[in-house]
Formats: structure tokens, C-alpha cells, sequence
């Protein structure tokens, strides 16, 4: 694996990949626990409920109760952990890039920090937030797909 560096897409899709491979599990590592652990307790909570019991006692598969009754429904704090969850992937890309020697959108905003650079900081910055306001609608959008509940009704 390399320890740095992009050899570009032109020296084959696997060395692009095996150059992204680290940064990847080190951007994706720490959010991928917390993610687990905010699953984990929502479903052991959801699985607690009267309804996941009336469920079983009719008779439904173990496999159906878990992925239509209680994943759906632990689903809602998750949902919310992943939305907020983008903004600190983001953040961590400028650290990632820098450490690992990528080229990308968070070395070119600490390049243009160093250099004052302005115009670019305000352009990527505003980026950056229109990619977090639009993850934060589609997390909206999750929530009225997920618990149906929050469908309005014509």
C-alpha cells in the first residue's frame, strides 16, 4: 500500500485504488463505529417494544420481525447520526488529503488558507455547505420514506 501520493487514474484502476484504500478506512473507521453503536442501541430498543412481541407471538419469521418491523423503525436515529455524520466526513476529508498527499477539494481549500486565497475558500466553502444542506434534505426525505407516520396526508 502506498503510504502517500495519487499515481493518477492513468496508472490503472488499481493503483488509484490501492492509493485510496488507507484513506478511505481512515476516513470511514471512527464514522462507521459510531454509526454501530447508535444501530445497536436503537435496536435494542426497538426490540423491547409491545409490537415487535405481538409480532412473534402470531407466529412471523424472526428474520421478517427484524428487517420489516424493527430495522424500519430503528432506522430514524440513524438516519439522523448519518446526516450529521456527513458534515464531520467532510471536515475530515481537508486532514485526510494533507496527511495522505491527495490532490481534492480539501488540499486545494488549505492550499488557498496558506496562500489567502479568498475567492477560492469562499468558493469551496460554499460548496461544501450546499452539499451538506442537500445531504441534510435527502436525510428529511429518508425519514418520511422509513416511518410512514411522517407522510402528510392530501
Amino acid at each position: 500500500m502506498p503510504a502517500g501520493g495519487f499515481p493518477g487514474w492513468d496508472a490503472g484502476l488499481w493503483a488509484g485504488l490501492k492509493a485510496l484504500l488507507l484513506p478511505a478506512i481512515a476516513l470511514a473507521l471512527p464514522q462507521a463505529a459510531i454509526l454501530a453503536r447508535v444501530t445497536r442501541s436503537a435496536m435494542l430498543e426497538v426490540l423491547g417494544e409491545d409490537y415487535i412481541r405481538t409480532a412473534r407471538a402470531k407466529g412471523m419469521p424472526r428474520r421478517i420481525v427484524l428487517w420489516h418491523h424493527a430495522l424500519r423503525n430503528a432506522l430514524i436515529p440513524v438516519l439522523t447520526i448519518l446526516g450529521l455524520q456527513f458534515a464531520f466526513l467532510l471536515a475530515g476529508t481537508i486532514i485526510i488529503e494533507n496527511v495522505f498527499y491527495l490532490p481534492g477539494l480539501g488540499r486545494l481549500v488549505f492550499q488557498a488558507i496558506t496562500q489567502r486565497d479568498l475567492i477560492v475558500v469562499e468558493g469551496v466553502v460554499m460548496l461544501l455547505v450546499a452539499t451538506v444542506i442537500t445531504v441534510n434534505i435527502l436525510v428529511d426525505i429518508g425519514y418520511a420514506i422509513v416511518d410512514p407516520r411522517l407522510r402528510t396526508r392530501r
